[in-house]
């Protein structure tokens, strides 16, 4: 069994956009989990994405106590075999590594956003960073983003980074 994952960061509805973007809405309904990294800015998106499927989330810095009364400020799931956690914030890029490392132990992936600035590394101990950006505020990035990935057993794998 696999389980398709789509991860999504920093959506700002109803800031930067009306609505979630037509194709992020058909991803959801192809994913079996919909991983959401904060700043939703509106609790209306929380509620249109679980009525495509499964949601786990966080709050972000711009949710307000709406969201913030739903959604923790930190999640972990066991997804199959892998264990992956959510968190909005992760901080200054250059010692992120190191710092997840010690802040996630036991985590495979993580998940997080707040940046708007796509990323995918593997850290010294082995914890899969990955920030799928955002799907309707890019900020200084070239695009609009979202990530799709596929959990097989405690195997991330097909992790797509997907512009709008």
């Amino acid at each position: 069994m696999v389980t398709r994952l789509l991860l999504l960061s920093d959506t700002h509805i109803p800031g930067r956009a009306r609505a979630i973007p037509a194709a992020v809405l058909a991803a959801a309904d192809a994913a079996d989990l919909i991983v959401h990294a904060g700043d939703w800015v509106g609790a209306a998106v929380l509620d249109d994405l679980e009525g495509h499927g499964e949601v786990v989330g966080v709050w972000g810095n711009n949710d307000g106590p709406d969201l913030r009364a739903r959604l923790p400020e930190v999640a972990r799931i066991r997804v199959e075999d892998l264990d992956l956690a959510v968190v909005h914030e992760t901080g200054d890029a250059r010692s992120r590594e190191r710092r997840m490392d010690l802040a996630f132990p036991g985590v495979d992936v993580l998940v997080f956003g707040h940046s708007h600035i796509p990323w995918d590394t593997t850290t010294p101990g082995g914890l899969r960073l990955l920030n799928p950006g955002s799907p309707t505020d890019r900020r200084r990035q070239p695009q609009h983003t979202y990530m799709t990935a596929v959990v097989d057993g405690a195997t991330l794998r097909d992790v797509r980074l997907i512009a709008l």
